[in-house]
């Protein structure tokens, strides 16, 4: 019986398993064409003759979205009953793919003279089309840029496969949070987030973001979309290019009262503050980030608490953090040191120490 080669597609499940994330850059994974390896009149029948080949069998099964295979073990040393349930259990549990796309694996098998033939039956918990969507960035540091893209397309679910791990799920919440309020052009919304890790421990990890946002699709595209043709509109005659950081600081501030709106308890972004009912001290805070952003002002959103409240307000960078904005508080162009909000009952994270 002719022994077809194995080597090619348990590369290729090895790809699927992590490795490719070694490449320094991120990509949508689109599963190509694999002749699967095979026995001799059996196209369906994988061949293998040691524990790795025959993880890599079942981990190839997967990759494949394969409900049941056939795995052969010719000339096989080891136990077979015992090391087909390690195998299976391995690759449910330990391997990335596996313990996010498989929800459980069994198997039977039966011994034809010195050849054994195994049964590999797998039900799955994420489709064959998920899988195969994954995204593979390198590092913890990359999810981010993948975050914001998600969040701009007001994305459902991201999925990525880190080929290097070094944080938790309160990090990735974290970062998404981070990369919402870095987009205050999109940003319609804080979506609730939640975060799986599969499997629970290692340095390979598939992570899954779950986005659910305050409103439809439609509705936010829309709202973003006449959020940056009102922008357009403001800035038409601004030309910051041809002006010094003060005279862009002072034509941001002029800006300021006749564009937004403040309300204690109205809506959360920065549509709500230029073009809704009024927005409180987060709508607020993003509103002076994308406008300072189209002048070309230096500035950071601060998320802090005032009077032990959780409270927006922005930093201003062009003159080293020095200054403060609240325009919950003013919006005329008044500015307040660290002490001051120090004073007023304002705290942060990176408040100095008076």
């Amino acid at each position: 019986m002719k022994r077809a080669s194995l080597s090619l597609a348990l590369c290729l499940a090895l790809l699927l398993s992590g490795c490719s994330s070694l490449l320094d850059r991120s990509y949508v994974m689109v599963e190509p064409h694999v002749e699967q390896p095979a026995v001799a009149g059996d196209s369906s029948t994988l061949q293998v003759s040691t524990y790795s080949e025959l993880v890599n069998g079942v981990l190839f099964l997967v990759s494949q979205g394969m409900e049941q295979g056939m795995i052969q073990l010719t000339d096989y040393l080891g136990d077979v009953e015992e090391d087909l349930n390690r195998a299976c259990l391995e690759v449910a549990k330990d391997d990335p793919l596996g313990a996010y796309a498989v929800d459980f694996i069994k198997n039977s098998y039966t011994r034809v003279l010195t050849t054994y033939e195994a049964v590999i039956s797998i039900t799955y918990r994420h489709t064959k089309e998920q899988v195969q969507n994954l995204v593979n960035v390198t590092s913890t540091s990359a999810i981010r840029k993948e975050v914001a893209e998600a969040l701009s397309g007001y994305r459902p679910e991201l999925v990525l496969r880190v080929g290097y791990f070094t944080g938790d799920e309160g990090s990735v919440a974290d970062l998404v949070r981070q990369a919402y309020y870095d987009a205050p052009a999109t940003a319609m919304g804080m979506p609730e987030c939640t975060v799986t890790l599969y499997p629970d421990s290692g340095t390979q990890r598939i992570v899954e973001i779950l986005l659910t946002y305050p409103e439809e699709e439609g509705t936010m595209r829309e709202k973003s979309t006449q959020l940056q043709n009102q922008l357009a509109s403001l800035i038409s005659t601004s030309r910051p290019q041809q002006l010094s950081d003060a005279e862009r600081l002072s034509q941001l501030f002029s800006l300021l009262p006749r564009t937004v709106s403040y309300a204690p308890g109205g809506g959360s972004t920065p549509w709500d503050a230029i073009l809704g009912a009024g927005a409180n001290s987060e709508g607020l805070a993003l509103a002076f980030q994308l406008l300072a952003g189209e002048l070309g002002v230096g500035s950071t959103l601060i998320e802090g608490t005032l009077g032990g409240v959780p409270h927006f307000w922005n930093q201003l960078s062009d003159d080293d953090g020095a200054h403060y904005v609240d325009l919950s508080r003013d919006r005329s162009g008044t500015t307040w040191s660290a002490e001051d909000l120090l004073a007023l009952g304002y705290l942060w994270e990176d408040a100095p120490e008076i």
